[in-house]
């Protein structure tokens, strides 16, 4: 244990924290009501949107795996960039629709949306489940991300003691979570993201210096057998990941929490263009895998090569400084995903299926709660679990989600889409993905697809929604045909272009 790598993180943990429970008195809203506490009143504007979402979706666990995985297995790891820009036209295209429509009727969740617009309670059901089972593990992960910093920082270790440290971290985010809502990490995501930035910034200069430059770097880990660039066996594989990604990204609760969150689709088509700054920052994170294989980094877990590069690196109050800003990186997305499953809970399950009749205090009550014991549950999952259990149920949830598109995209353009047609796509993508998830014991989400005598090797999240969507579409010619009740649409075309709001943009 350094002593002033420790005081360096607690002065900046400690700063963090004090603003997560001042983002309480931030643009005050009544809390008591779940738009408020869960949404902060769909007021956000560009610049904090900016920070939010960005905080959302780049997380810890993204600057500890990313260049993990190009420590260890080379120029797959690079999947994560392409992926993240193919998101951004997307979210341009999808979400100002789903934005509309949410603001129109008061939707909170993606799975409101389903029960609007299908008027069926079992595909709304249906994208809850989905969406909390795929955010509990991305929880974890967060929290992996974290005990990797404590570890190497010193205070973290074996047993419920050296688990203490986590334990501690994790319940003060959870106390200013239950406080604030989601104006917290909107807050904190600011801190965040200025931390990051300059410890990416600083690493991708001073690095590469110390180690003769990035000529040297290729040529180290080239050296170490690290393959530079992509076989063409790996090309169906990584185009599909990659794509499969990019559908299933914005689709997670915690992403349309953050869309949600925003004053206007108008918020929402700059953040679309200006997100990607974050896909260049990414780019920069993964070379940290190579310049850790070239300065001859050895550890026993992948997961480590960042932290210990670091370590090495640079002087203590460096180090510091960027371990707390990771840390800090895992809070921001672990409070939205948090909240993000509070809201599914409460508003499609509780509400829908438990007391139909509570009043908006009670529902946001109930939310505050669930986002407590989701925490808690993730922490489980990190201290009692193996590592490796919390990794299979993430690849899952990508898997998962994606299969819940057909519905969100085509509910957002058509209602031809029958919705006991979709139910079942969703079913039958579910359990195939699971089924090829599981043939390869987890180890990998790329499933090899055996045409005639030709292998094809690609994402299961994409074999599985390509069935999904011939089911979806065979089952709805057959049910249209037959004049089957598809449910009363409460949505209007008009919904879906309009509804701005009329509160001023907090940034």
């Amino acid at each position: 244990m350094n002593l002033t790598e420790l005081i360096v993180f607690l002065v900046l943990f400690a700063l963090v924290t004090v603003v997560g429970f001042v983002a309480a008195r931030w643009q005050r809203g009544d809390l008591n009501l779940l738009d408020e506490w869960g949404l902060a009143g769909r007021r956000f504007g560009t610049l904090v949107s900016w920070f939010l979402i960005g905080g959302d979706l780049y997380t810890a666990y993204t600057f500890i795996a990313v260049p993990a995985l190009v420590y260890g297995a080379g120029a797959i790891g690079f999947f994560a960039v392409p992926y993240t820009i193919v998101v951004y036209p997307l979210v341009f295209l999808l979400m100002p629709r789903l934005w509309s429509v949410a603001k129109q009727h008061g939707y909170v969740t993606a799975s409101d949306f389903m029960r609007g617009r299908f008027d069926s309670r079992g595909l709304a059901l249906a994208v809850a489940i989905t969406g909390i089972l795929a955010t509990m593990p991305y929880i974890a992960l967060q929290l992996v991300g974290m005990q990797v910093v404590l570890q190497t920082l010193g205070i973290a270790g074996k047993g419920i003691i050296g688990d203490l440290p986590l334990i501690v971290a994790f319940g003060i985010l959870a106390a200013y979570t239950f406080t604030s809502g989601l104006r917290a990490p909107a807050l904190v995501a600011v801190v965040k993201d200025a931390l990051i930035y300059i410890t990416v910034i600083v690493a991708v200069i001073a690095i590469p210096a110390k180690l003769g430059g990035f000529g040297h770097i290729f040529q180290a880990a080239a050296a170490a057998h690290l393959p530079l660039t992509l076989s063409p066996k790996a090309f169906t594989a990584y185009a599909t990941l990659a794509l499969g990604s990019a559908m299933a990204l914005f689709f997670y609760p915690h992403a349309i929490t953050g869309v949600f969150s925003t004053r206007s689709t108008e918020v929402i088509r700059r953040n679309a263009a200006l997100l990607p700054i974050y896909s260049i920052l990414l780019g920069l994170i993964a070379l940290l895998g190579y310049m850790a294989v070239a300065a001859g980094i050895k550890v026993p877990v992948t997961s480590l090569a960042v932290p210990v590069l670091l370590t090495k690196m640079f002087s203590p109050w460096f180090v510091g400084f960027a371990f707390a800003a990771i840390v800090i990186g895992a809070l921001v997305p672990a409070a939205i995903m948090a909240i993000a499953a509070a809201n599914l809970f409460t508003r499609n399950i509780y509400r829908e299926y438990f007391r139909p009749d509570c009043s908006p205090r009670q529902e946001a009550s109930v939310a505050k709660w669930v986002s407590l014991f989701v925490k808690v549950g993730a922490l489980i999952f990190v201290i009692g679990l193996p590592l490796q259990f919390s990794i299979y149920l993430q690849t899952l949830g990508g898997i998962w989600i994606l299969q819940t598109t057909p519905a969100l995209i085509g509910g957002l353009y058509s209602r031809w889409f029958h919705r006991s047609a979709l139910l079942i796509g969703w079913l039958l993508g579910m359990v195939l993905g699971t089924w090829m998830a599981a043939s390869l014991k987890f180890q990998s989400s790329t499933f090899p697809l055996h045409i005639g005598g030709t292998v094809l090797p690609g994402y299961a999240g994409i074999w599985a929604l390509i069935v999904n969507l011939v089911i979806v579409v065979v089952l709805s010619l057959i049910l249209n045909a037959m004049r089957v009740s598809n449910g009363r649409d409460e949505t209007s075309p008009s919904d879906y272009v309009r509804a701005e709001a009329a509160v001023p943009a907090v940034d």
